[in-house]
């Protein structure tokens, strides 16, 4: 528990809310976090500043002339990005680069991928596994559940060679290999 305030201190802090800030919607960044089992706030951060940077971009290139070369230029470099990445699910429409947000780059978080592809049961249980190094995406082993899985590499996550919980896996489905292990 909190020690009890003096009186100064009282009214010092007379008109300072400290459950509700105006400045920051924490409510829903904490949901966010939870949701997603973000254990760093500063990647949420990150997510927001680069979801703002990404939809005034594409808020200016809709402000260009239809018949300027440039915004068809533009707007399909950006999109490919986006949709190459994940952010997006089409690469035909200016609009949905208007509506990405921190919850698009949370999505593409591998934790979330790895639920997604039934690899874990929820996001709390595979960010363990891969803080814990037993998970790969193609060669190398990745130990940051913060890793944004783009399209391309979302086929290549799997478990490490020697992991327990591979181990387990093709006990399971009865393709354990003795000579492997």
């Amino acid at each position: 528990m909190v020690r009890k305030l003096k009186y100064h201190e009282q009214k010092l802090l007379k008109k300072v809310d400290f459950y509700s800030w105006k400045v920051d919607n924490s409510g829903h960044e904490n949901k966010i976090l939870r949701k997603y089992h973000i254990r760093k706030r500063e990647d949420y951060t990150k997510y927001n500043k680069l979801a703002r940077n990404i939809r005034d971009l594409a808020e200016k290139i809709s402000k260009l002339e239809s018949n300027d070369q440039f915004k068809a230029e533009a707007s399909a470099i950006l999109l490919d990005k986006l949709y190459n990445i994940g952010l997006v699910p089409t690469r035909f429409n200016l609009e949905n680069a208007g509506s990405v947000s921190a919850s698009s780059f949370c999505r593409r978080r591998l934790p979330i991928v790895m639920v997604r592809q039934k690899l874990s049961q929820n996001a709390a249980s595979a960010t363990n596994l891969i803080e814990q190094g037993h998970v790969r995406v193609g060669p190398e082993m990745i130990k940051d559940p913060a890793f944004l899985v783009t399209r391309n590499l979302e086929d290549f996550i799997t478990w490490i060679d020697g992991s327990a919980i591979r181990k387990h896996v093709l006990e399971y489905n009865d393709m354990k290999d003795d000579f492997e292990f």
